[in-house]
């Protein structure tokens, strides 16, 4: 069987678990392809995620099937999430410390610095001596990670 003919292929970004048909009828409308099915399909597929923006890869064959292909929330998105839906009075430095002292999602199988608050002290004492003029920030960085990868037994 020869593969199927791509006729379009579209990004949108919708709410998870409650897609819009009016936003999937704005950019698929003229494809003749089943709106309702595409929102049953996506809807099913992102019903966990429901409160997300999930971006979807629409693509819509000739003979008017299509195939759904999920990618991750948007950067924006997710770092609005983190602020709880309000702006950062530190834009740059507050989601990034939060990170740091948040667990990881089950997505997120690395090393956690909230979990080792002596890593944060080691950078905090390390910082501070950058800061007064003791060290530079290169060798207080050097420095920094010497000492974590001690604490942590990872120079070995």
């Amino acid at each position: 069987m020869a593969p199927k003919k791509l006729t379009h292929q579209v990004t949108l970004e919708l709410a998870a678990g409650n897609a819009p048909v009016v936003d999937l009828g704005k950019m698929l409308g003229q494809t003749g392809v089943n709106l309702v099915e595409i929102k049953k399909a996506y809807d099913a597929a992102t019903a966990a995620q429901r409160g997300d923006i999930v971006p979807v890869v629409v693509s819509v064959f000739e003979d008017r099937s299509f195939v759904l292909r999920l990618k991750t929330p948007p950067t924006s998105f997710l770092i609005k999430k983190a602020l709880g839906d309000k702006g950062s009075s530190r834009p740059g430095h507050e989601v990034a410390v939060r990170q740091l002292l948040t667990r990881g999602t089950p997505n997120w199988k690395s090393l956690r610095l909230g979990q080792h608050p002596r890593l944060r002290n080691i950078i905090d004492e390390e910082i501070d001596l950058a800061w007064q003029g003791k060290k530079t920030s290169l060798d207080a960085l050097n420095a920094a990670v010497a000492r974590g990868n001690a604490l942590l037994d990872l120079s070995k």
